[in-house]
């Protein structure tokens, strides 16, 4: 399926989701143990959680397996600026959910904690759309700066952390139980930094060309990027 065929849009995550965002873990962390306590997480006040979601036709819904009746999560007030016209309260049985995304807010410095997309969506952009809705959420939240770790093996997310400014601060080493991998710890510069705004200027203007209308650039990631790309505050 081309990234052209999806209609994705992301909101905050929500009880409902569970099940569907559980599957995603379940396929792309297969020797994860513990697998993560959702429920608890949607409660926890310095936790963000993010999906990347299709709406469903009528007829798919017909045939998709019954979901529990949800209460959408609170919406912090950065969720609304940047991808706006992508949130949705659609109820979760409407749409199959694509990806998750979450990060903790801890003394200034939002850490990602999980990122992960449905195998049959992969390599469309998902998983770069919600590194961009989850530095929103972040900066909206106050924090300086993000960090979050990856297997050592796996470049692909290197790539696309680098993309997005973050730097190799550190190495844990065997930090992966199931074999003992090392993890890479990266970080970007501060959010507010010059330097950081530029490159938000730059991917944000590549993210709007991808995907058209459905990524508007006039909320408060886009004031972050600044004036200098052509952006409107």
């Amino acid at each position: 399926m081309r990234a052209a065929q999806t209609h994705c849009k992301i909101r905050p995550m929500a009880l409902g989701d569970i099940p569907q965002v559980m599957d995603i873990e379940r396929e792309s962390f297969p020797t994860m143990w513990p697998q993560t306590t959702y429920r608890k997480e949607l409660k926890n006040k310095l936790a963000r959680y993010l999906v990347a979601y299709e709406p469903l036709s009528d007829d798919m819904n017909a045939a998709a397996p019954p979901e529990e009746a949800t209460a959408p999560l609170q919406r912090e007030r950065g969720l609304s600026g940047l991808l706006r016209r992508l949130f949705s309260p659609v109820a979760a049985t409407q749409e199959r959910i694509l990806g998750v995304v979450g990060l903790w807010c801890m003394m200034g410095e939002g850490h990602i904690v999980t990122i992960a997309v449905r195998e049959a969506y992969r390599r469309q952009g998902i998983g770069e759309l919600l590194v961009v809705a989850i530095m929103d959420a972040a900066q909206e939240a106050g924090q300086d700066g993000v960090t979050l770790e990856y297997r050592i093996s796996n470049h692909g997310a290197r790539k696309l952390y680098e993309k997005y400014g973050f730097m190799q601060v550190g190495v844990r080493a065997r930090y992966y139980s199931d074999n003992q991998e090392d993890a890479v710890l990266m970080s970007t510069p501060p959010l507010r930094s010059s330097k950081f705004r530029t490159l938000l200027s730059e991917r944000l203007a590549e993210q709007q060309a991808r995907w058209g209308d459905e990524y508007p650039l006039d909320g408060p990631a886009a004031k972050l990027a600044g004036a200098d790309a052509g952006l409107q505050p």
